[in-house]
């Protein structure tokens, strides 16, 4: 019997000929990284270990996304603690204005297919767009890995969906994946590799195979995957210049489960609160009023995300504040170039420097009590976004800027 994708990254980390699910291994890690939301209390860890040192400096890296710029003065001086650990251990550290990890790791040329990346953050599984197994984890074992180059793992099982059909009119990926979790549920992969597969995946660019691979964590997924043929290694050569190699699963490999999703069934989505599988098809929410509207995060803030938005808002005038923040300093200024910021300003959106913003509920956007916004971020529960009686539904770039429009929850098929 073949072996997995995830199979594959484990039993090369840990230097073994094979893995089943459900074994215990040490394996060598490729790539860890943390960020200011995360990476000070590993540092906590390693002056506990008397360990401060990294494995390998040219393989940890560092941002500052979460809180940035600093909206606190105790939130700066952890910034400071992170750049000064940066020039004393030489690890490379991305600052306030560079962009949210995830988007900036593949940019900046760290991401390969069959790598091990383990990062201080949930949504490590971006990463399993290039065919990585990249899993999140608590900063005491990224404390670990920094100092070690090692993760101990259990092998999970891997699940197969396969990806069927086309996307039809401004339906995405988002609406996609918010239906596949709205399906098996926030519980119903923990622990898995889930991989998507089939003919749909080969025309999705690498921006709309990042936002599934992203949201793989609001399903429990360990590590969420997508196979690196052809057509990828074009893509990754076109839109982030790298040229790397083939990673596929073998064509015996073992799944303890396979699904199906038809994409040319799916319309636009939206998660209501308090939970990311509450999931109904836009209509069903038409006319929920709301206070405000988010277009960006490690989940939709990439430069086609900005590109949908701008589509549907050019030369028309928002109801309420919309908040749009690109995932990357590069994303930034091509939209700046294209024209992409000059259009949501002047539909009177806010558009701000790229960071987390109001995803992680530190700033630049908060939720007062009782308001309501759209958000095409990752998660919904309370106090997510700000104040515990706020309510966030999660939604794609389209659906947020068609919402943004008419000031309550708006179906954006009418405006495409």
């Amino acid at each position: 019997m073949g072996l997995t994708m995830a199979e594959k990254v484990i039993a090369r980390s840990a230097g073994l000929p094979r893995v089943e699910p459900g074994d215990m291994v040490v394996a060598d890690v490729d790539l860890v990284f943390g960020h200011d939301g995360s990476f000070p209390l590993a540092l906590e860890v390693m002056k506990e270990m008397g360990r401060e040192e990294p494995w390998d400096s040219e393989k940890v890296v560092l941002f500052i996304d979460h809180s940035a710029p600093s909206p606190t003065p105790e939130i700066s001086n952890l910034h400071r603690a992170m750049r000064e650990f940066s020039k004393k251990s030489g690890v490379r550290l991305y600052d306030v204005g560079n962009g949210i990890c995830h988007q900036v790791l593949p940019e900046e040329g760290f991401i390969k297919p069959g790598m091990l990346i383990v990062g201080a953050d949930s949504h490590t599984v971006t990463h399993g767009a290039f065919g990585c197994f990249a899993i999140g984890v608590g900063s005491t074992d990224a404390a670990v890995a920094i100092t070690s180059g090692k993760i101990w793992l259990r092998v999970p099982e891997s699940v197969k969906i396969e990806l069927k059909g086309e996307l039809r009119g401004p339906v995405t990926t988002k609406d996609v994946i918010l239906k596949v979790i709205g399906d098996v549920k926030a519980d119903g992969m923990n622990y898995k590799s889930v991989e998507f597969h089939g003919d749909s995946v080969d025309y999705l660019s690498m921006a709309s195979r990042m936002t599934i691979t992203n949201m793989g964590a609001e399903m429990g997924a360990k590590a969420t995957m997508m196979p690196v043929n052809g057509t990828a290694r074009q893509m990754i050569r076109r839109e982030f210049g790298l040229e790397v190699k083939e990673f596929l699963p073998d064509s015996d490999a073992d799944y303890s489960d396979i699904l199906e999703a038809d994409l040319s069934s799916i319309v636009p989505m939206v998660a209501c609160p308090p939970n990311v599988d509450i999931v109904r098809p836009v209509e069903e929410l038409s006319g929920t009023v709301i206070d405000q509207a988010f277009i960006g995060s490690c989940t939709n803030g990439r430069l086609e995300d900005l590109h949908l938005a701008a589509s549907i808002l050019r030369g028309k005038k928002v109801k309420v504040r919309c908040i749009v923040i690109p995932a990357s300093r590069k994303i930034f200024l091509e939209a700046v170039r294209d024209g992409t910021v000059e259009v949501l300003s002047k539909a009177g959106c806010v558009v701000g420097p790229p960071t987390c913003g109001p995803c992680v509920g530190a700033h630049m956007g908060l939720l007062g009590s009782g308001e309501v916004a759209v958000s095409t971020s990752n998660r919904n529960f309370p106090g997510r976004m700000g104040d515990r009686n706020a309510k966030i539904y999660l939604v794609s770039p389209a659906t947020a800027a068609a919402s943004a429009l008419e000031g309550e929850i708006a179906d954006p098929r009418r405006y495409v």
